[in-house]
């Protein structure tokens, strides 16, 4: 089967997932074709994964598709007019729920019922967002869970990493992951800092990039709190190893692969109630309000003080963690999804390495 993916600019989530899936879409005898922006296409390696990768305004790249599959609102716009004009089914999938930034609201919740009305099938990342797909008019939406990569091996041991974070022996190191944007609400990490600036032995990190990177530094340096800004990294088992918790703030998330790392790794998980997240995690972190900083402080440093109740998170964590399906789990899946939306309609042809189409 010949499918396109279709994504917009991302450099996080949404762009691993099609990282994820593309390859064991193809080692299943699949012919996968990526349109995406050079941004993305760059942050997600997919050259180097073998992928083959179109920039959006190849249009004539999709001839001879069985199936698009858009990732996210914006390329669902962009999938509806393709499927249209190859009489082709579109899927989209749900990654994000329609927040105050970016698109003005009402034009973004407009695009939201016209991708949900025009698509074959919509997947959504947590329930939450299947449920709104169904309210605007979607005629098929399902679940579909985006699952976390295996957490690599940590480059650097434990100690070494603690070291270069600056964290002592008995110090506590809680560890956000998050693109620097308004949605991971990563203010209120800097306002539990702040709650909790008389406890020298909690250690703040962030890890990550983005638009918000010089408004946070700035109030971290006004404020002298223990926060430290570490950039990007391509060694998060490093880290996740070498942290003692996870902290994770923000405003709403779908299923945050953050999270699943935080658990697949054994770090025990504080993180806003928001979203997919209580689905996600059940009973094996600890859940605050979207917002309650004076909570989420108590929680932390409660933790903190007792590592015994570090170690049954981290146990639960674990089992919790074992429950959830896999990457190739996820494949699979789709690959059901496919067959089931294309059959008896697909092309016979091939693309061909040129990027055109060429009949059997």
């Amino acid at each position: 089967m010949k499918i396109a993916q279709l994504l917009t600019a991302s450099t996080g989530g949404i762009g691993r997932h099609v990282a994820s899936i593309a390859p064991r879409l193809e080692q299943r005898g699949h012919q996968i074709r990526v349109f995406c922006p050079k941004v993305t296409a760059e942050a997600q390696h997919f050259k180097e994964l073998g992928l083959d990768v179109w920039p959006l305004g190849s249009p004539r790249r999709f001839i001879g598709a069985d199936l698009v599959h858009a990732h996210g609102l914006k390329a669902g716009w962009l999938g509806l007019p393709i499927a249209w004009m190859y009489r082709i089914p579109l899927v989209v999938t749900w990654h994000n729920a329609v927040l105050g930034d970016g698109l003005a609201p009402s034009a973004a919740r407009q695009m939201q019922r016209t991708v949900a009305l025009g698509a074959d099938l919509t997947l959504g990342a947590s329930r939450d967002l299947v449920a709104l797909a169904r309210r605007l008019g979607a005629r098929n939406a399902r679940f579909s869970p985006v699952a976390a990569p295996v957490v690599p091996l940590a480059g650097t041991s434990r100690e070494d990493q603690r070291w270069v974070l600056g964290a002592a022996d008995e110090d506590t190191v809680i560890l956000t992951v998050s693109r620097l944007a308004p949605q991971k609400n990563l203010g209120m990490v800097l306002d539990i800092a702040a709650a909790v600036r008389d406890r020298h032995d909690l250690r703040f990190v962030i890890v990550g990039d983005g638009p918000e990177r010089d408004k946070l530094q700035r109030r971290i340096t006004n404020e002298w709190l223990q926060v430290r800004l570490l950039g990007g990294s391509d060694d998060m088992g490093s880290l996740l190893a070498a942290a003692d918790l996870a902290l994770l703030t923000s405003t709403w998330e779908a299923r945050a692969l953050v999270a699943q790392e935080a658990l697949l790794a054994g770090l025990p998980l504080v993180s806003t109630r928001v979203g997919g997240i209580e689905e996600l995690v059940g009973s094996a972190a600890v859940l605050v309000a979207a917002g309650d900083v004076e909570e989420a402080a108590r929680r932390i440093v409660a933790l903190a003080d007792n590592p015994t109740e570090r170690l049954r998170l981290r146990e639960a964590g674990l089992r919790h963690a074992a429950t959830w399906p896999n990457e190739d789990g996820v494949a699979d899946d789709l690959a059901e999804v496919y067959n089931e939306l294309t059959r008896g309609r697909r092309y016979k042809g091939f693309w061909d390495e040129s990027g055109g189409f060429t009949v059997r």
